[in-house]
Parts: C-alpha cells; sequence; structure tokens
C-alpha cells in the first residue's frame, strides 16, 4: 500500500512512541507495584534469582527488579542513559523468564518475558531515536 510505504520517514517517531508505552507499563504495571509490595512481595519476586544460583538477600534482589522496571521504564520513556536501562530491563526479563519456566509454566507461561527481553535487546542496539534525551 502507498499510504502506509511513506512510514518509514518516522522511525524515530515510531521509537519515540514504543519508548512511552514500554516506559509507562513497566513503570506502572511492573516496577511500581513491585516496589510498593513491600519486604513479601520483594522477598518473592527476588527468590527467582535462584534460577540463577543466588539464593542470598531474595529481599534485595526482588527490591532491585523492582527499581530495575521503575526507574528503567522511566529511563526508557525518556531516552536517558538508554542503552544501560535496556540492558538491565533485559536481564531482568531473562531472570523473569526462567523463573516462568523453573516453575513449571513451559513456554506459554515465559512467552511474555522473552517476548520482552527480544524487545529490549533489539532496542539496545536501535538506540532511543532523535526525540530523547540522549539523542545525538
Amino acid at each position: 500500500m502507498a499510504a502506509l510505504s511513506s512510514l518509514g520517514k518516522y522511525k524515530d517517531f515510531g521509537l519515540l512512541i514504543t519508548r512511552i508505552g514500554l516506559g509507562l507499563s513497566f513503570i506502572f504495571l511492573h516496577g511500581y507495584p513491585k516496589l510498593s509490595g513491600g519486604l513479601e512481595t520483594w522477598t518473592a519476586v527476588g527468590s527467582a534469582m535462584n534460577n540463577v544460583g543466588i539464593d542470598f538477600y531474595p529481599a534485595v534482589w526482588g527490591f532491585l527488579a523492582g527499581f530495575t522496571e521503575a526507574v528503567g521504564g522511566l529511563l526508557l520513556l525518556l531516552g536517558l542513559f538508554y542503552r544501560p536501562a535496556c540492558l538491565f530491563l533485559a536481564f531482568t526479563m531473562l531472570v523473569a523468564g526462567m523463573n516462568h519456566l523453573a516453575m513449571g509454566e513451559g513456554l506459554t507461561g515465559a512467552a511474555h518475558a522473552f517476548e520482552l527481553l527480544v524487545v529490549f535487546v533489539g532496542l539496545m542496539f536501535v538506540g532511543p531515536g532523535k526525540y530523547s534525551v540522549d539523542k545525538r
């Protein structure tokens, strides 16, 4: 379709839409609920690190997961420290996906986390686009 072929001129706007959508989702649907859940939630979330051989201080790891999702989502939205934020978010999604597999949920249960892992790795290579604080 000719009307859709011209959208390639708006790649940076497409990245902005992606950053805003993912950023808001990670701030409000993933990070903030974990952070506000307190010690019990942090311990439950942090126990996922057992899947990578880390079995100490699960509350700290759970807090860091929530912090990564909330602050990483904000950084993603702004396009600030973009690539490090994508790296931390990708690692968090790797651990989340491995946890879903370890809980016996199979690929269907882990799919969302692994899909987001792929998205964050891809965004790390693409960069934030020109409508960002980090623009170059």
